[in-house]
């Protein structure tokens, strides 16, 4: 039997090989911002397993979310009638194969393994030594914040492939490569490939794809801004109106609280101050795998009084193993909580659109609560032409769903003590404080 050649039965089209030299070279960060049905995964995962048989090691082939690696890698099958998995690693390189962890160790040791942004910290313990980000601009952020250390101690390589969801955490790392000595990032369209024809866009076009999803997903335009997001007008406003800024924390002032209580997901707090009919955000915490004691903690290091917490309904709802409601447990530590009334999800996404009219964000104390809002959306079904109602569950979700019940809940606080909160205002508007910090139009935003 003739010997097996890696790359099995592949080899990278012209328009690719400039990334895989750069990776046989030695190169550790790679940032490929590639049109749809590039061949972005295939180029990923071949390189991968030539990278896992010259090299020993763990290597992770991260999707947004877990379970999309099933369906997009895992049991994928490509144009050759394939299964992917087969191609990459062939299985006469195989030791074994786990199809319920959809890992696969080689002979020669290395292992590779699909995994979920959604769940990076799960990875904790663990010593990859290459690492490619699918779809980065749909994953979660921190995801690279917890594996950089460990592939820049261990001198492994991380590769970043995906098109671009507007002005989100995948256009500043793009634009960061572009300008580093030590990365190579690089933007292909479909003009630049012709891998797709112009006959084949405009059938997608002529299907009912929208003008700004054809502009993303073939000609990798970041300016398009994210498809089906729910609050990209709104805050595009905010923005051009400079209410994205910095935003000082008034200690004169009640800072209300909106949160998202996860399970094994994370909890989400935004941080608000309500200055007449401006609601000013300034603070946004995040966290997982802790407990509600942390978050707790993390409030009383804060300079200022409280005013409302703003809970979801499920929050007076009792555990089973303690008998106590979320409600409780955080009475005891000093947080009493107001439940916010249930409503749909649609109404609470029309609340928040309107509130986000009255809004200035800290974008450095809210910088990944901001992000989280930008990518919060729904998704476009092909088959309908039509973008779905229900939002994606993803990383963006926890920020977006707290802040739809400070939505709800600063209207309903405001509708029943309207009077007093004017008083408040009146009283605090003509203030020293107040003339020195005022945001009105014109007005000198120097915040440090």
């Amino acid at each position: 039997m003739p010997a097996l050649k890696i790359p099995n039965n592949w080899e990278p089209r012209a328009y690719q090989l400039p990334l895989w030299r750069y990776l046989e070279d030695g190169g550790k960060r790679g940032v490929a911002v590639w049109h749809r049905r590039s061949g972005k995964d295939s180029t990923a995962l071949n390189w991968t397993c030539h990278a896992a048989m010259r090299r020993i090691g763990t290597f992770y082939h991260m999707l947004p979310e877990l379970k999309h690696g099933r369906k997009v890698v895992w049991d994928a099958i490509d144009g050759k009638g394939r299964r992917v998995i087969d191609q990459v690693f062939p299985k006469e390189i195989r030791e074994s194969t786990n199809e319920q962890e959809m890992r696969i160790r080689l002979i020669n040791g290395s292992v590779w393994q699909l995994v979920g942004s959604d769940n990076y910290d799960a990875l904790v313990g663990t010593n990859p030594v290459g690492v490619v980000f699918s779809e980065w601009a749909l994953s979660d952020p921190r995801a690279w914040e917890f594996m950089r250390p460990i592939l820049a101690e261990n001198g492994g390589w991380a590769l970043f492939i995906y098109t671009p969801r507007g002005q989100n955490h995948g256009a500043d790392l793009y634009n960061m490569g572009v300008g580093a000595p030590d990365w190579h990032a690089e933007l292909l369209t479909v003009e630049d490939t012709h891998a797709i024809s112009d006959q084949s866009i405009e059938d997608e076009r002529a299907a009912g794809m929208p003008d700004d999803l054809i502009r993303q997903e073939f000609f990798c335009s970041f300016s398009a801004g994210v498809p089906g997001a729910f609050f990209a007008a709104a805050l595009e406003a905010a923005e051009d109106d400079g209410r994205l800024c910095r935003v000082p924390l008034v200690p004169e002032l009640p800072v209300h609280t909106a949160w998202d209580l996860g399970f094994a997901d994370a909890t989400a707090i935004w941080l608000a101050q309500a200055v007449g009919p401006e609601v000013r955000l300034v603070g946004y915490i995040e966290n997982s795998g802790v407990g509600l004691e942390w978050f707790a903690k993390e409030l009383d290091k804060l300079p200022c009084k409280f005013g409302e917490h703003f809970l979801p309904p499920d929050v007076a709802v009792r555990e089973l193993g303690t008998g106590l409601s979320r409600k409780a447990m955080l009475g005891k530590l000093g947080i009493k909580a107001t439940v916010v009334p249930a409503a749909s999800i649609e109404d609470g996404i029309g609340a928040a659109r309107n509130l986000i009219a009255r809004c200035w964000f800290d974008t450095v104390r809210c910088e990944r609560g901001l992000k989280a809002l930008k990518n919060y959306r729904c998704e476009y079904d092909a088959k309908a032409a039509t973008y779905r109602t229900a939002p994606v569950h993803d990383w963006s979700s926890h920020a977006s769903d707290a802040f739809r019940y400070l939505a709800i809940g600063l209207g309903r606080h405001e509708a029943k003590d309207r009077r007093q909160r004017y008083g408040l205002r009146s009283t605090w508007a003509h203030s020293p404080a107040a003339r020195g910090l005022a945001f009105g139009p014109g007005r000198d935003r120097g915040l440090r």
